[in-house]
């Protein structure tokens, strides 16, 4: 019986779904062939047919962390400083899901790294979330709940604060659990902030 277009599509998504189970239990330096095959119950030879090289395995692998990263629920909130802190909440691994979409982003920097293509890729991605938080902080500085200055250059902090902080609960997440992470955003944000 011939395969239709629905079971090569299921297929792919079985396929899809065991490569996140090997990034979030090993990260980007276990992601093989021969990992996914396990995970997925396959042959290796079954997964060429959808990465012929590890090259594709990791650009599928890019491509999947990103459309769930953009896929994930985010915390609503009213403009200004809210959103903001919002904004910075939804990177932060506070849960079991952030925690394993965090673990796969910080192992993925090194191949990043090591990889041109995918480095410019990851420095553009990265603006786009400054480009955003500029706008938040902007908008936060408008109602004074910021105060004045260059927004940009108040996003690229935060951003950097965020995602520092993000490698310290990653690495030692006894002494940085969601409710410290929380606490030391908020702590963060009252530094921006201007006196009453």
């Amino acid at each position: 019986m011939p395969r239709t277009k629905g079971d090569h599509e299921a297929r792919r998504r079985d396929v899809s779904e065991a490569v996140w189970r090997v990034l979030a239990a090993h990260g980007f330096g276990g992601l093989t062939l021969r990992a996914v095959a396990a995970e997925l119950g396959a042959t290796t030879g079954l997964l060429t047919h959808y990465f012929p090289a590890k090259r594709d395995l990791v650009a599928h692998a890019l491509d999947l962390l990103a459309e769930r990263t953009a896929a994930r629920p985010r915390r609503p909130a009213t403009p200004g400083l809210a959103a903001v802190r919002a904004a910075l909440l939804d990177i932060l691994p506070l849960t079991a899901d952030a925690i394993a979409s965090n673990r796969i982003w910080v192992s993925s920097w090194d191949t990043a790294l090591a990889d041109p293509a995918l480095s410019d890729d990851y420095a553009r991605k990265y603006a786009r979330g400054r480009a955003r938080l500029t706008d938040l902080i902007a908008a936060a500085q408008d109602l004074g709940e910021l105060p004045p200055g260059d927004p940009a250059r108040l996003a690229a902090g935060a951003q950097s604060f965020t995602l520092g902080l993000v490698v310290q609960a990653l690495f030692d997440p006894a002494t940085f659990p969601p409710p410290r992470q929380v606490e030391l955003l908020d702590d963060y944000l009252a530094s921006l902030t201007p006196p009453p």
